[in-house]
């Protein structure tokens, strides 16, 4: 689809990263940007530029993880700008606190934020997309959702966004409805996700402790996100990919290889591998070596 000047595009987690660049690149377009996220403060900052361009802007708190939540979102939209085209549901979160050993409520907040805040998004903005003509749904994955080994609760969510928008492509393509659906799966990307618990929620009680091995994990991740590829790069591939009506959207093509592997690891019925590195981090030997250490186990 083309992104026209007057349309309008709603993106969650637009208060930094990679919602903060998708929001510009469709300001950038001349399109009306709805803002929505837990961060009152960078909302404010994000709208304050994004008006300086000439374009109107709405401001929305939202937690995604709460369907009400999105519906008002939804509602609010369509009543300030009388329809909407595109739908970013791009907000997401890192845990730190241990998959297996840790509390509870690190899933329950993940899981929240990473798959139900895309099904609700989804279901909150795909009637007003066929009602108004047609537009474009664009969801937030990662290319953990094609190779799991990062973070057990994070590949997990990631993977069922990818599920859910396939589903969804296939849903759209077969009904011929006019809505099209990208899924983006990018790799290391220069933004502050592995700080997401900033943002925990009070619903959830105290926010978990940091897992045993993050003394080891954290700067690894830290260096390979502050290396990443920046959050504008990544918006104008979603942009590239909006105009072509592209479902899949990888910005990190030299990750590719690494993902067919395990596609064909997967079809020989062979039991899964870890990686000898991943990219932009240190080989895994290594890092398994720091981790016994820190535990006290070398």
């Amino acid at each position: 689809m083309e992104l026209k000047a007057g349309t309008t595009a709603v993106v969650t987690g637009a208060a930094s990263g990679i919602g903060a660049a998708l929001a510009h690149r469709f300001a950038d377009a001349g399109m009306n940007v709805v803002l929505a996220d837990v961060d009152d403060a960078g909302l404010a900052t994000v709208s304050a530029a994004l008006e300086a361009k000439g374009v109107e802007t709405l401001i929305r708190h939202v937690d995604v993880s709460q369907a009400d939540e999105v519906e008002a979102l939804a509602t609010a939209s369509v009543e300030r700008f009388g329809s909407v085209q595109v739908v970013c549901n791009n907000a997401g979160v890192a845990p730190q606190a241990d998959a297996w050993f840790g509390p509870i409520s690190a899933w329950e907040w993940v899981v929240g934020v990473n798959y139900w805040g895309v099904v609700h998004g989804v279901r909150a903005f795909l009637p007003h997309l066929v009602m108004g003509g047609g537009g474009h749904i664009v969801n937030t994955a990662s290319l953990a959702g094609l190779y799991p080994g990062f973070d057990p609760i994070y590949d997990s969510t990631k993977h069922a966004v990818v599920a859910v928008s396939e589903s969804l492509y296939k849903s759209m393509t077969m009904a011929e409805l006019p809505v099209g659906v990208s899924v983006l799966c990018p790799g290391w990307v220069n933004t502050g996700i592995n700080r997401a618990d900033r943002n925990w929620p009070d619903r959830l009680g105290e926010k978990p402790p940091p897992a045993a091995t993050a003394e080891v994990m954290m700067p690894h991740l830290d260096r390979a996100l502050a290396e990443g590829m920046t959050p504008a790069a990544v918006a104008e591939e979603v942009a590239l990919a909006l105009e072509a009506d592209r479902f899949w959207v990888f910005p990190h093509k030299t990750w590719m290889p690494m993902v067919i592997q395990r596609w064909e690891d997967i079809a020989e019925g062979l039991n899964p591998t870890n990686p000898e590195q991943l990219p932009g981090m240190p080989p895994s030997a290594q890092i398994a070596a720091e981790i016994r250490q820190a535990l006290g186990l070398a």
